[in-house]
């Protein structure tokens, strides 16, 4: 996820709510004691004694037991590896992998988002090709994943991690609004969206909240329909330059803006209203709808004058389909948590990330409430009736697109936040908007 996103929700999030360091939502139930341990691995060939170095970010207590577990479990099935495990707190762990990377010397496994910068640290030989461990045996370890999230920590075709938890953006409602409105049921188009904003709007309710001030809530809009419009392939083009953002399916992205804003859906003041006033909104049942990602809920609860949110009458629905785009209305567009593999990684290291990434290991996590499964059978650990309705959404997905301000390298995802901005705010054009993206990525994309 986006680092304005993880900043924002460290503040927003309560004690009722275990949210990961990461944003996602989390189960209230307490995890296991110990998780079950891993089918035992195929130890590589090598006895000799290895250090495998592990850099995460998860700080939770009780989640980061969960992990400290399956590495005594893994250490116990193969004497020979010791792993050593380093936890950071989020901000302190970029500047410290800034400074690892740029003297040449990763850890072995280590906190990645996938994307721009992922890519980066590719291009400088700093990450290890997995490629043909996942395909090994059959692709057994590849076909665990859900393809879209495992594209993620892909480039090129090759791959250089693999994900452990991956969210995805969508419409979150209050049931009992859509309800007052005579709404029967959420939205399966874009049109059948704005009709039921015009619904709303009639029947006295605001139909969106959004929180336009912090830039990245309204970029959400906007990546969502040009992965609805262009598809992947107009977005691979786009970032690879074969092809350009100003594609006029990317306009067309930002006149669907246009069309929505017409409307005045959203609630008064949100050109400088924060995610946090968003949340706020949604939360004390004074908008009908918002569109985020998994941690909403948890957010919501956090800035409602009850503290509890809206509870049983929060749904949650994908983003609609757009008609004649080239993107399958099952794509998905968010992001999540993956290990990184560090260009010296020992076979063991990778060894040990195939234990990390079992079904097993997907439950503990997700049981412990700071993860949305990728692997099949995990799923099983997920006790929110929202959030296993995401994660078999996000199953879904053939495609998935990182979200453009972490797929995209950092300057480019600024002007995207900076310029979509002005689409909402009426001060630029949609030929603008994509004009000033067109124009970061030639000078930033190599």
């Amino acid at each position: 996820m986006s680092r304005k996103i993880y900043t924002l929700l460290s503040l927003l999030i309560v004690a009722a709510f275990v949210l990961s360091a990461c944003g996602n939502g989390a189960s209230t139930e307490a995890p296991p004691s110990e998780p079950d341990a891993p089918a035992a691995t195929e130890p590589p060939a090598s006895e000799d004694k290895v250090t495998v170095t592990w850099w995460h970010i998860t700080t939770d207590e009780r989640q980061a037991a969960v992990w400290q577990t399956l590495a005594d479990g893994y250490m116990a099935e193969h004497p020979n590896v010791n792993i050593e495990i380093s936890i950071l707190e989020n901000e302190a762990f970029k500047t410290k992998l800034t400074t690892v990377m740029q003297s040449g010397e990763p850890p072995d496994i280590f906190q990645s988002w996938g994307g721009g910068v992922m890519n980066e640290y590719i291009a400088a030989g700093l990450m290890k090709d997995i490629t043909a461990d996942l395909d090994a045996n059959g692709g057994e370890w590849r076909n665990r994943f859900s393809p879209g999230a495992l594209g993620v920590y892909s480039l090129d075709g090759k791959n250089y991690g693999v994900p452990w938890d991956m969210g995805m953006v969508g419409f979150w409602y209050n049931k009992d609004l859509f309800a007052q409105a005579g709404i029967d049921a959420p939205p399966t188009t874009w049109d059948e969206l704005l009709e039921d904003v015009k619904t709303l709007k009639a029947a006295g309710i605001t139909p969106i909240a959004l929180g336009e001030g912090d830039k990245w809530p309204g970029h959400f809009w906007f990546g969502y329909l040009a992965t609805r419009i262009c598809g992947q392939e107009g977005f691979q083009a786009a970032a690879s330059r074969t092809g350009s953002f100003t594609d006029p399916c990317f306009v067309k992205a930002g006149n669907k803006i246009l069309e929505l804003n017409a409307l005045e859906p959203f609630q008064d003041g949100f050109l400088g209203a924060t995610y946090g006033d968003q949340s706020t909104v949604m939360g004390n049942g004074e908008a009908a709808m918002e569109l985020m990602g998994q941690w909403a809920p948890g957010a919501q609860a956090g800035n409602s004058a009850d503290g509890q949110g809206l509870g049983d009458k929060l749904g949650f629905f994908p983003f609609p389909a757009v008609a004649g785009g080239a993107g399958a209305a099952t794509d998905a567009f968010g992001g999540g948590n993956g290990f990184g593999i560090g260009k010296d990684a020992e076979p063991e290291a990778v060894d040990f990330v195939k234990w990390l990434t079992t079904a097993e290991a997907q439950v503990a996590c997700a049981e412990a409430g700071f993860c949305i499964p990728v692997v099949k059978g995990g799923e099983a650990g997920l006790s929110d009736p929202l959030l296993i309705t995401l994660q078999q959404t996000l199953a879904k997905a053939e495609y998935f697109q990182l979200y453009y301000d972490q797929a995209l390298p950092p300057a480019v995802g600024s002007v995207v936040n900076d310029s979509v901005q002005g689409i909402f705010a009426g001060t630029l054009t949609p030929e603008q908007v994509v004009q000033a993206i067109e124009d970061s990525a030639a000078q930033e994309i190599k």
